[in-house]
């Protein structure tokens, strides 16, 4: 403790030390009266500083609610995984905004396609400001950036949409000249195949809550979501029904998570590779293949799914459509 010398003037002094100066008085100090010094301790305040930690792991990821939910699934199951993961900042999660979520007056396929929704996190990636990226994966384009990998998919969700109405209980319920709100050509051409008296609102994009305001504005009578996304944002009340893949089959990975990592960074796969759900890695392999051979993208009109059937064999089921609905090939 840091002491600081004062020195205090005593203010005990008696009659003889008033002096008459020019009628006036003066003080002065008795001349036995000496200064006293004492030592009175000061002390000098602190600021505790805290370091913050610096994370193990950064996990990069979209905004969105959905997104947030996802990263947030992919952290705690990483914290349940190690020991050291579980301790207090030992998980960061960093949101990065990325030109899909940026630009929502324009179709996806006029402003550059599925890759608009993971370009800036790949690239954050490789600029070593995040360690791992969590993505849904049907967003992912087919193509991976040179020096990442993609080695991790968690358990698949329901791979299903749902149907949402304030008015309806399936499309089938719904009248002729009904407006469907959906960004997607997949959903558009199938639902017109089976339903060719309803109408269909293109570029209904935005997140799920935001399609959700538009619906209950009146935008439109009804829209399509997928039923992995609401119940991993705990929103499945607001689902009037739900679609058999018979009628709607789903995207290529939907419902799927991945996580990538750099290519060199053996801490982070391994990390990951904990988290991996083999099944789900083997049929999003699957349909993402299919994908790839046919040079799908947001302009073609495009569904898989893979599973296994009762006897452990891949059962995968693809479609390839026009976006009026008019042609559509289903196989198994």
């Amino acid at each position: 403790m840091e002491t600081t010398n004062l020195t205090l003037i005593s203010a005990n002094f008696t009659s003889k030390s008033l002096v008459s100066a020019n009628n006036g008085f003066c003080i002065q100090s008795p001349p036995l009266l000496r200064q006293r010094r004492r030592k009175i301790p000061l002390i000098k305040a602190s600021v505790a500083t805290v370091e913050k930690k610096v994370a193990l792991i950064r996990i990069g990821t979209r905004g969105s609610p959905l997104a947030l939910a996802q990263a947030y699934e992919t952290r705690d199951k990483l914290m349940a995984s190690s020991s050291e993961l579980a301790e207090e900042g030992a998980i960061e999660i960093v949101v990065i905004k990325t030109t899909g979520d940026k630009i929502l007056s324009q179709p996806l396929a006029d402003i550059g396609g599925k890759g608009l929704f993971t370009k800036e996190i790949d690239e954050a990636l490789l600029n070593s400001e995040i360690d791992i990226a969590v993505h849904s994966m049907k967003d992912v384009p087919t193509y991976l950036p040179e020096k990442t990998i993609l080695p991790c998919n968690l358990p698949r969700e329901d791979i299903r949409d749902a149907f949402i109405s304030l008015n309806a209980t399936s499309l089938g319920d719904l009248q002729a000249g009904s407006i469907v709100g959906t960004a997607s050509l997949r959903r558009k051409s199938q639902l017109l195949h089976r339903y060719p008296s309803l109408s269909v609102l293109e570029n209904f994009r935005g997140n799920v809550q935001t399609r959700l305001k538009k619906l209950n504005d009146g935008v439109v009578e009804a829209t399509l979501l997928a039923l992995a996304g609401l119940k991993r944002l705990n929103m499945t009340e607001h689902v009037s029904s739900i679609l058999p893949i018979d009628d709607m089959l789903p995207a290529v990975a939907q419902g799927a998570i991945g996580i990538a990592c750099r290519s060199d960074d053996e801490k982070m796969a391994n990390y990951i590779s904990k988290l991996n759900h083999e099944e789900t890695r083997l049929a999003v392999a699957c349909e993402r293949a299919f994908l790839l051979t046919l040079d799908g993208s947001c302009r073609t009109p495009i569904a898989g799914y893979a599973c296994r059937d009762e006897d452990g064999n891949c059962l995968f089921r693809g479609l390839v459509a026009s976006p009026d609905g008019t042609k559509g090939d289903k196989k198994e």
